[in-house]
């Protein structure tokens, strides 16, 4: 299967982002941000009971890099997801450790049942590497964007729910979860994603992680939004607006403590998502809020309740104003409330 951004690469942007852009695409073309693949391997040398199984997309998500030190701990079900979280589930409850990759939109919407059924309900300790989580797939289309997925997956009991913003945090997440109890749904991008974390940060297990202190504002952000939520408070910060970032690497079990804490401190809360602003991290925020009594100025920034256009990713990020400059914008407003 050619790599999903193809098209991107025959189709450039007719309009040069900015300068200072947040642009994820790297200088050779490489899937910098996929190191699941990598860092399972090495987790394994030590773990006999790691296994790694995909559906038809070994080259997309470079789970290769697993499959080329571990060949007989590799698996490709084929086009066939639903089954895959069968077999893992079968697997897990014979003193394996399974770790099941493919799109998210596949892995969420496709396998919802299976996610709770199979492997929640008993509690299996499966991993699920959903990768091109949002819209990330850019020009597959409305079968394979992924807007809906951090709702449907914090709705399920027994499932934890993370998603890592860089490969950093992707290597703490994988390490962090290794020996955790039940199933975990992984959520993670297309694999080009500018680095948040300079080395693996110790992510808390239900912690959000501060990437900048502010004391004006704060956003909180998951997945991409995080990387944008950090370009556009140094924009911010040019015009002596001091906001803080965290990172809500864990969507389930929340942070609280963070919301009520940035809520009380700064007074004004922007959550930023790659995903349906219906049941997302605003969302979920909100439900904080309101539980704690709490008012601040608060704003939800993700993707419409829609589905979106079918466009190179690049296109649809600027589109949705998944940028540094329309996410500051939108905390100029926010700061006027």
């Amino acid at each position: 299967m050619s790599r999903p951004d193809d098209r991107e690469e025959r189709y450039p942007m007719t309009v040069p982002l900015d300068p200072t852009s947040w642009n994820i695409a790297t200088s050779d073309g490489q899937l910098d941000a996929f190191v699941m693949g990598e860092e399972l391997a090495d987790l394994a040398d030590d773990r006999p009971e790691i296994v790694l199984l995909t559906a038809d997309l070994m080259t997309s998500n470079r789970t290769g890099d697993f499959a080329r030190r571990h060949p007989h701990r590799h698996f490709d079900l084929g086009i066939a997801e639903q089954n895959m979280m069968g077999v893992a589930a079968g697997m897990a409850a014979c003193g394996f450790r399974p770790y099941v990759s493919t799109f998210a939109s596949f892995a969420s919407l496709l396998c919802a049942e299976h996610l709770r059924t199979d492997l929640a309900y008993p509690r299996m300790p499966v991993r699920v590497l959903a990768h091109h989580a949002g819209i990330a797939m850019g020009f597959y289309g409305t079968s394979h964007h992924a807007v809906e997925d951090i709702a449907l997956t914090r709705a399920i009991a027994h499932l934890t729910v993370v998603a890592p913003c860089d490969a950093n945090a992707t290597r703490a997440i994988l390490r962090g979860t290794l020996d955790q109890d039940g199933p975990v749904y992984i959520r993670l991008g297309r694999g080009r994603e500018k680095p948040v974390y300079d080395v693996v940060p110790a992510l808390a297990p239900g912690r959000f992680a501060t990437v900048r202190e502010g004391t004006d504002a704060t956003m909180i952000a998951t997945g991409l939004g995080v990387q944008i939520s950090l370009a556009a408070a140094h924009l911010l910060a040019a015009d002596g607006i001091d906001v803080g970032v965290l990172d809500a690497v864990y969507l389930k079990p929340f942070d609280e403590e963070a919301v009520v804490a940035a809520a009380e401190q700064t007074g004004h809360l922007l959550t930023v998502e790659e995903h349906n602003v219906v049941g997302g991290l605003g969302a979920a925020v909100g439900d904080v809020l309101a539980r704690h009594g709490l008012a601040p100025a608060f704003a939800v920034h993700g993707l419409p309740d829609d589905y979106a256009l079918v466009a190179p990713p690049t296109h649809l990020y600027r589109h949705y104003g998944l940028d540094p400059t329309t996410v500051a914008a939108r905390m100029r407003e926010l700061l006027k409330r």
